[in-house]
Formats: structure tokens, C-alpha cells, sequence
């Protein structure tokens, strides 16, 4: 089907309306009522340090993520730390992500089809999560679509000249992704499944390899040395067949649009770039979560692009179907089906911009502190790294004396500072009238495996008496005052 737009505005409205309806669905409660959770406020407290600090700190923890705190410590120095400032990156990057759906769509399967994936991926309820979140998962989103339209110039091009500043810029692409988060490397063998499929020459394959290479050689130093820090995913539950319900689901809808698009082997079509794209990520997290859990969908949000693509392709043959019988109605089928999804999904919408979407809220507990505090009072965390509250609202804890801190997270370069002994922190706790306990709320909260927290929680039973508790979006504020 022709579409009736103009052919001289079809190029900047496929590029300009994604980029701003996704921006618009970014914007769209981006504050989530000034809340923020445990992870955005491990960026927030890395990016308010120096950078020399940052560098130091990666040395101990982080280091996966240490191009990313560098770029945010850049845009909290010149924008200030806000929640704004922490969730724009990620919401731009998204729209980002969703003009490089629109081209490719618009390349492989046609303009409504690449209308149509581009308006799909900001309503997908994962990267409806993550189009808010102060983490790196977004830009390496907008980053595998962007290799992903690299590649896809590259496919389509017979000419073979001049090839190199494209193949030199997927290289890099692959590697700044990679340096966000070593996963995404998984692409690689996404986007050889994609030369497979197109029966790609020689000359490409060798291409690729060369390019693909290189980048994994880039990133290796910092997967080699992030392993040694691989106690920060021990937390991660093993696999288990639960697990596996939503990728699946997910793989079933994208066959769905792979069938739709009618691929063939002659050509490079939207099936041939989105359906690898969905399913090697996502099938490589789970084989590689076999030797050591790291089954999160948040690893591998970049293959959420694939699925965008493959709906558009589907939309995009909806349209092709309905054009002979109903030229006029076939217009209106992708506004239509946009509009339809937006209604359907606006439980998961509201969901998504509400603090209780997250486990907790650093900020809120904060509030409650600022409250409930006295001169003279003190504090403890349990665990240690509830102290990210007090990190990110110093102010709410000002005039409160942190019983168990021995070093502060700056001066140890950790994310959450280093705890004096069990001993003491009981001393220390036995000279107090009155102490506030900050830790997470009863549905949340795990009983205390470390032994400094099993002294400060023996303590306080057995010596100090509970006034008022409050809980709060996660997290919950106890005041105890000694016995007596």
C-alpha cells in the first residue's frame, strides 16, 4: 500500500514522531512522586563523587558499570542532581532507540511498518520500566538499534565502496554498548544469525568478524576484571522454569510477527534482523545463567528492539492485507491499533509511574527520618546498604551519629562504607538513649546474615524498648529508646 503522505515528509515524521511520543511517554511521570529506588540511588550517590573517586571505587565494586557513573557524574555537574536529570538520559535514549525501529522498519517492510515497531517499543511494558530508570539498560537499548541500522545499511549495500566508516562505527557502537554493560555483547551473535539467515558473502563475514572482534577485544579487560567482582550478582536466584514464562511468551509473539513479514532468504527483512535480535539474547542470558545465575530481563532489555521490529513488521502486512478491500480504513489501522494498546495497557502505564512499582524508596524513608529525629539521636542500617538513604538525603540525617560506620563510603571507596566490628558497634549502641533503625519494610526484609547486623538487632532486643515504627514504600524507620 502507498502511503498518503507526501513522499518529502515521509522521512522526517517517520524519525519525528517516535522520537517525540516516546519522549512524551518518558516524560510522562518521569518524577514518580519524587521517589527513588535502591538502584538509582546506588547512580545517584556514585555520581555526586568526583570523578577521581569514582575511578577509585571502581577498583572495589561497580566496575561494570563505571562508564555509566562517569557520564551521569558528567550531567549531574552540569544540570545538578535531580530525578530529572537521572531519568532523561535513559528517556532519550529510548527515543533514541525507537527512530532507529522506524528506519529499519521503513527499510525492510515499509513505512507503516516502521511507524508502527517505532510507536510499539515505548509501549512495551519491560522498556516501560526502564524508559524511567536512572541505570544504563536504555542507552544500550539505543545502542543495539542503532548497530542494528548500521548493520542493515550494510547488508543493502551493493556498491562495496567506502564501507568502513560504517563498519568502523558499528565496531564502536558494539564496544560503548558493551562498556555500559558487557551483555550486550550477545548482539553479536544476534547479528551473525542475521547473516546467516541472508546468506551473506564472504566480504561481510569477514567484515564483521573483523569489527565484532575488535570491540570484544575492547571490552575484555573490563569482563575480565568485573569477574572478580562477581559477589555483587550473588544475589541472583538460580534458574528456574518459572523463570522462563515471559521470554517464552515473548518469543511466541515474535514468531508470530516473523511469520507475518513472510521472510524469505533472497533478502534482508524485518524477521531476518528482529527475530535473532529477540531470541540469541535472550537464549544466550538463559544458557549462560546455567553455570552462574544472572537471569535478569534487564541484561538483555536491547532485544526488546527485535520484538518492536517484528510487530511492526506484522502491522506493516495488516495494512498490506487490508489495502485492496479497505484503502481508506488500512490508513487507520496503526493509529488504531497504537490507540487500542495505549488503553489496554494504561493499568500497566500508571504501574509503571508509581513508587510502588520499585521495592522501595530511598527518598520517602528519608522523610520520615527528617521527622522523627531528635538532637542527640543516632542511626544504624540493616543491612549496611540501607545507608543509601542517608547517602543521597544527607540533609534528612543531619545532627544524627551513625553508630556503625568505622569508614565512609568516599574515604573507602565502596558504594555503602565499611562497619566497625560486632564489639564496637554494641559498645557504641550501649551508650545511646535513643537510636533510629532504618531498614526495609516486613514484606521485604530478610532475617540479619552478617554478624554486625545480628549485634545491632541482639541489642536493641534485649536493651532498648520500640516507640514508634513507621514503613514507608519499602522501607521502614523504627525508633528505639533504652530501657530505663
Amino acid at each position: 500500500m502507498r502511503c498518503h503522505i507526501p513522499a518529502a515528509r515521509r522521512g522526517p515524521l517517520l524519525c519525528l514522531v517516535p522520537f517525540l511520543w516516546t519522549l512524551a511517554l518518558g516524560l510522562w511521570g518521569l518524577s514518580r512522586q519524587d521517589s527513588v529506588w535502591r538502584d538509582e540511588a546506588a547512580t545517584w550517590q556514585v555520581a555526586g563523587r568526583p570523578a577521581g573517586e569514582i575511578w577509585r571505587m571502581l577498583g572495589n565494586v561497580d566496575a561494570v558499570h563505571g562508564l555509566y557513573y562517569l557520564l551521569m557524574h558528567g550531567l549531574f555537574e552540569v544540570f545538578g542532581a535531580s530525578t530529572t536529570t537521572l531519568r532523561m538520559p535513559s528517556v532519550l535514549a529510548v527515543a533514541c532507540a525507537a527512530v532507529c525501529v522506524a528506519v529499519i522498519g521503513r527499510r525492510l517492510a515499509g513505512f507503516w511498518a516502521g511507524l508502527g515497531g517505532a510507536l510499539a517499543l515505548g509501549l512495551l511494558p519491560a522498556v516501560q520500566f526502564y524508559l524511567q530508570e536512572g541505570r544504563p539498560y536504555a542507552l544500550v537499548a539505543a545502542g543495539a538499534g542503532l548497530s542494528a541500522l548500521l548493520l542493515v545499511s550494510l547488508l543493502q549495500d551493493r556498491s562495496g565502496r567506502r564501507t568502513w566508516p560504517r563498519w568502523t562505527a558499528y565496531g564502536a557502537v558494539v564496544l560503548v554498548c558493551a562498556l555500559l554493560n558487557w551483555l550486550s555483547l550477545l548482539a553479536l551473535p544476534a547479528h551473525a544469525a542475521t547473516l546467516w539467515w541472508v546468506r551473506a558473502g564472504r566480504g561481510v563475514w569477514l567484515r564483521w568478524a573483523a569489527y565484532g572482534s575488535g570491540a570484544v577485544a575492547g571490552a575484555l579487560p573490563l569482563i575480565l576484571f568485573s569477574r572478580g567482582q562477581s559477589d555483587q550478582v550473588s544475589w541472583i536466584p538460580p534458574l528456574t522454569w518459572h523463570m522462563l514464562i515471559g521470554p517464552g511468551i515473548l518469543l511466541a509473539i515474535g514468531a508470530l510477527g516473523a511469520w507475518a513479514d513472510r521472510p524469505d532468504r533472497s533478502r534482508v527483512s524485518a524477521a531476518a534482523v528482529g527475530l535473532p535480535l529477540l531470541a540469541v539474547p535472550q537464549l544466550g542470558l538463559i544458557a549462560l545463567s546455567l553455570v552462574q545465575p544472572l537471569f535478569l530481563d534487564r541484561y538483555v532489555l536491547f532485544a526488546m528492539v527485535g520484538l518492536a521490529l517484528l510487530i511492526g513488521a506484522a502491522l506493516g502486512a495488516a495494512v498490506r492485507a487490508c489495502a485492496p478491500r479497505f484503502p481508506k480504513a488500512s490508513a487507520l489501522l496503526v493509529p488504531g491499533a497504537v490507540g487500542v494498546s495505549v488503553l489496554a495497557l494504561l493499568p500497566v502505564e500508571l504501574g509503571r509511574r508509581a513508587p510502588a512499582s520499585r521495592v522501595d524508596d530511598v527518598l520517602a524513608v528519608a522523610g520520615e527520618v527528617a521527622r522523627l529525629k531528635r538532637d542527640g539521636d543516632a542511626v544504624l542500617f540493616v543491612p549496611a546498604a540501607r545507608r543509601d538513604t542517608a547517602l543521597v538525603s544527607p540533609g534528612a540525617f543531619t545532627g544524627l551519629t551513625d553508630l556503625a560506620l568505622a569508614e565512609s563510603p568516599v574515604a573507602s571507596a565502596t558504594l555503602k562504607g565499611e562497619e566497625a566490628q560486632p564489639a564496637r558497634i554494641r559498645e557504641a549502641l550501649l551508650e545511646q538513649r535513643r537510636v533510629l533503625l532504618v531498614t526495609d519494610s516486613a514484606k521485604v526484609a530478610k532475617a540479619p546474615s552478617a554478624e554486625r547486623d545480628k549485634a545491632k538487632a541482639e541489642v536493641l532486643r534485649e536493651r532498648f524498648t520500640v516507640v514508634e515504627d513507621r514503613q514507608v514504600r519499602g522501607r521502614r524507620v523504627t525508633v528505639y529508646e533504652r530501657r530505663g
